[in-house]
């Protein structure tokens, strides 16, 4: 019997190992490239220092219990000014009646980012109604996250909206 010998266009073991090597690495690659961009894009976390926070927990307990007892009601409506967007914030007691005399701090977000926050300044109007101009925004869903303040009272409160521009 004569020895085989390798032709060119014969398939070898090498061959099958540097195909299988080449195509594992390159679905090893791609899926690295994804989840570091998908990292850098959105680190996962909403607020900044989440862990602190969850040890804050009990404290959180403690000034929701202070808020409720408050009993203070905050009705929030986005609404359109030109192609600008205006936020109303409408406060009320226990009873019904206006809040006045408060100072409001707020942020609208959008829920999957962070590049479109922006911190919303309000007017007082009377009557418990507060006015904000939040400027041109896009289409789409919107959390309002508030604060407001009158002497050593604090009032937290968060509202989603969606928003559909003026035609």
């Amino acid at each position: 019997m004569k020895p085989k010998i390798a032709t060119r266009n014969q398939l070898t073991g090498g061959h099958v190992l540097a195909g299988m090597l080449f195509f594992f690495g390159a679905i090893i690659a791609v899926n690295v490239a994804f989840s570091v961009a998908a990292v850098r894009t959105f680190p996962g976390e909403d607020e900044r220092r989440s862990y602190l926070q969850g040890l804050r927990y009990n404290e959180k307990l403690d000034e929701r219990a202070a808020q409720a007892a408050l009993g203070w009601r905050a009705g929030v409506t986005m609404t359109p000014s030109d192609a600008n967007a205006q936020l109303s914030v409408h406060f009320a007691d226990r009873a019904g009646r206006p809040i006045d005399g408060l100072t409001i701090a707020g942020t609208l977000k959008r829920p999957a980012t962070t590049r479109d926050d922006r911190v919303i300044a309000f007017t007082a109007l009377g009557d418990g109604v507060y006015r904000a101009d939040a400027g041109v925004i896009a289409a789409g869903a919107w959390t309002f996250q508030g604060i407001a303040t009158r002497g050593s009272e604090r009032f937290e409160f968060e509202r989603r909206m969606t928003w559909t521009p003026p035609r």
